[in-house]
């Protein structure tokens, strides 16, 4: 026997009526091989292999029809969910980067030279309005005070000496007992001894006012930072370093910078009729952590210049802060509305494709059922929704879930989205599509 002459092929086939379907392979194989070959790890694969390819050319065999002539069964149209878009309002906000700070700042200097005697306030604390902060030495200025009460009193009399001498020459001059320059020089001394005790009284009051300004008190209601100085240290008069800083949160200010390029395209939406101006809508504040605040704020305050180095101009938004979250400095995020459009079309981001080039499509259905590709113009994301300029109307159906199983020109079953899974949820922002993220 020639090697692996148990490999021939089978008889061939012979048709007629009481022909048979010849031997499958495998059967063949089975009957042929050597049992001493089976033995091997090899083999016992191969008789695996060669057992199911037989079983499977049978059954081919047995149901009459060739396996290369067999058909797949045609396939449904795959199911794409579709939204029907409609023209709403929309109310387009932009989203600014900001600072906070605080509502007033006092810093706290010496108006008078001295020692710092006593320092009457904790760092960190509320201060009133008025409320002393520092006391300086001030035993100079008590000295002075009551220098100054000594002159009033010596003028006092020196007026009272005046008063009674003119009124004697003055009687004398009616009788022209005395000369009118006796005259004249009394009722002048009357004046000077007037002025004087006006003088005094106006020296006292300065001494006065320099005493109290050895006590040191804040300037506005607020919260004080840290102190420069000690007890023990020498101020002087309106120095340049201030004692401390009082600064006022409640409410709060947040400065946020707006490009002047974008406040010239809002300008030419509103001339053309695209948009509508807002007034008086709540500010959005976003913390730095990406929280939004409590409290929502107002616009109060546009710059009237540009800065030349940025290019945008300064926006002022006042915000309470009764609970003192918001501190000086705070870096935070402004929502603040630019102008409403009334017929604005939204569609789900997710169904708005981008070619390298940055254009914009989306897919629709047709009345056919028929997938089709439309070119849009989208230039503002509006929370999880775009917002369409041009390309979609009223009706059109969109393609929101499915996007891979359609085919341009194909048939799909749409399905309509679920009623409130296109909303908008509260605190949602317009910013330019594509636009970096502040």
């Amino acid at each position: 026997m020639a090697p692996f002459g148990w490999l021939r092929p089978p008889a061939p086939f012979i048709g007629g009526a009481n022909a048979r379907l010849p031997e499958p392979l495998s059967l063949i194989f089975f009957r042929e091989i050597p049992l001493r070959l089976l033995s091997t790890p090899g083999a016992r694969r191969l008789t695996a292999v060669i057992a199911v390819s037989g079983l499977t050319l049978l059954g081919a065999c047995d149901s009459g029809v060739p396996a290369s002539q067999a058909q797949p069964a045609a396939m449904p149209p795959p199911e794409v969910t579709v939204l029907t878009v409609q023209p709403e309002p929309v109310t387009l906000t932009r989203e600014l980067p900001g600072r906070t700070r605080p509502f007033l700042v006092a810093e706290v200097r010496p108006q008078v030279t001295g020692i710092v005697h006593k320092r009457l306030f904790q760092e960190g604390s509320q201060v009133r309005a008025g409320q002393p902060l520092y006391q300086l030495e001030d035993d100079t200025y008590r000295a002075s005070v009551e220098s100054a009460a000594a002159a009033v009193a010596r003028a006092q009399a020196t007026l009272e000496s005046a008063e009674l001498q003119a009124r004697r020459i003055t009687d004398l001059a009616r009788v022209n007992a005395v000369s009118k320059q006796d005259h004249d020089n009394a009722v002048a001394a009357l004046r000077q001894a007037q002025a004087d005790l006006k003088a005094a009284q106006a020296a006292q009051r300065n001494a006065g006012i320099t005493l109290e300004h050895a006590s040191i008190r804040s300037p506005i209601s607020g919260r004080i930072g840290k102190s420069t100085v000690t007890v023990g240290a020498l101020v002087t008069a309106n120095q340049a370093t201030a004692l401390a800083t009082v600064q006022q949160f409640a409410p709060m200010y947040v400065d946020v910078a707006q490009s002047a390029t974008e406040l010239l395209q809002l300008r030419r939406e509103i001339e053309a009729g695209k948009l509508s101006a807002t007034t008086d809508i709540p500010v959005t504040i976003v913390l730095e952590d990406g929280s939004p605040y409590a409290h929502k704020g107002k616009l109060t305050f546009a710059d009237l210049s540009v800065e030349p180095g940025t290019g945008s101009f300064l926006l002022r938004v006042e915000v309470p802060n009764p609970d003192e979250w918001l501190l000086p400095g705070m870096y935070v995020r402004a929502i603040i509305s630019v102008g409403e459009r009334s017929d604005g079309i939204l569609v789900p981001t997710q169904s708005v494709l981008r070619d390298p080039k940055g254009g914009a499509a989306v897919i629709v259905v047709d009345a056919d059922d028929v997938v089709q590709p439309r070119p849009v113009q989208a230039n503002r994301t509006v929370g999880q929704r775009t917002l369409i300029d041009d390309g979609l109307q009223a009706g059109d159906r969109v393609i929101v879930e499915g996007l891979q199983k359609a085919q341009p020109g194909g048939k799909v079953r749409p399905v309509e989205v679920a009623t409130g899974q296109n909303a908008v949820p509260a605190g949602d922002q317009a910013a330019p599509a594509g636009a970096a993220a502040d």
